[in-house]
């Protein structure tokens, strides 16, 4: 594992990463767990956004995107700072989020940022559990236009969740996996 790959690593299991065998966790998708990721303290924190852009920007600088988003709020820090690396290293690629409902007010509309229809993206996610939330930002992705090239995940949780996508986005790829965080 690469040494920025390993600082980030760390860092999820320093800030992010919670096991508790005796009071479970409700997730998001409604099952209870010992496990508990948040990403958030990693993806807000400005030693986490700085690796998480260099790591997801190596990931897509090749794969000829013009954006890199999905559902607010998980994705757009992850978005952001692949964004920022990649303008920094003189290959631009724009940030988007996927609201989880439509505005009806403004401009109105689930895609916000920087796309138009027709436009290669890639989505990403902080966590994947059941993929639900992934599978809603491709959607809205989709149905705004933009064309999902490929699905990447900071970490995923390792319960189907990863295959379901893959059903709908066949190059699905994940930095880190629960086993990660539990075994190093």
């Amino acid at each position: 594992m690469d040494e920025k790959k390993m600082q980030l690593l760390n860092l999820l299991k320093e800030k992010s990463y919670r096991y508790s065998p005796d009071k479970l966790f409700k997730l998001a998708s409604g099952r209870e767990s010992p496990y508990y990721v948040d990403a958030r303290p990693v993806t807000h924190n400005a030693r986490g956004l700085y690796l998480i852009g260099e790591i997801f920007f190596d990931l897509v600088k090749d794969l000829e995107v013009r954006a890199i988003g999905g559902l607010t709020l998980g994705a757009d820090p992850i978005a952001h700072a692949a964004a920022l690396t990649s303008f920094l290293k003189g290959k631009p690629i724009n940030a988007f989020s996927i609201r989880k409902e439509a505005k009806t007010h403004g401009a109105g509309g689930l895609v916000v940022g920087d796309v138009q229809p027709g436009d290669r993206v890639v989505i990403v996610e902080d966590v994947i559990t059941t993929g639900g939330s992934t599978l809603k930002a491709i959607k809205g992705a989709r149905d705004f236009g933009l064309e999902v090239v490929q699905v990447l995940i900071l970490v995923d949780r390792e319960e189907g969740d990863k295959e379901a996508v893959a059903a709908v986005v066949p190059r699905v790829a994940a930095v880190f996996r629960l086993s990660d965080l539990k075994n190093s």
